[in-house]
């Protein structure tokens, strides 16, 4: 029996990598409807590379690039993702998770969430390995500096890239 499920993947994707890419393909696996998800946190914004309207046409150049998929959801929200997780009749929130630190912050993120909203279940989906090293934020670095992130990101993404720097 194939149970169908909307998937909410959560993210500042600032910008996509080949690593959420890897995280949407698995949990296209699971059947459904996947949600991207876009933060808009107002006081973060002046610490964005790309604006909120490139991070989204990112996503979307990206999912059709890398995935060959347009029909995927991507959504902009900010404040409570609980809130974004009822209003998109979301069944569970996916997060992808590296090595470290980052398991136990989200798991934390997870238990938050589940206490405003008992419904709110989150899986965890481990990175594989050839991308366990990728981050957006160590993306943007190397970019800064030069450095050729064309097998960290699609290919729309380093064109992106490039051009910012």
């Amino acid at each position: 029996m194939v149970i169908l499920v909307t998937v909410l993947y959560p993210g500042s994707f600032d910008p996509i990598t080949n690593g959420h890419l890897d995280i949407i393909r698995r949990i296209i696996g699971f059947g459904g409807n996947v949600v991207v998800g876009v933060m808009h946190n107002v006081y973060k914004e002046s610490s964005f590379l790309f604006s909120q309207d490139q991070r989204v046409s990112l996503i979307r150049a990206a999912l059709k690039e890398g995935l060959g998929r347009d029909d995927i959801g991507v959504v902009v929200f900010s404040g409570l993702l609980v809130d974004v997780f009822e209003e998109y009749g979301a069944d569970v929130v996916a997060r992808g998770a590296r090595y470290g630190g980052e398991f136990e912050r989200e798991v934390c993120q997870a238990c938050a969430n589940r206490a405003m909203n008992p419904r709110c279940e989150t899986i965890f989906i481990p990175s594989s390995p050839e991308n366990a090293f990728i981050s957006s934020s160590r993306v943007v670095e190397i970019a800064r500096f030069g450095g050729d992130v064309s097998g960290m990101v699609p290919e729309c993404v380093s064109k992106a890239l490039k051009y910012k720097f």
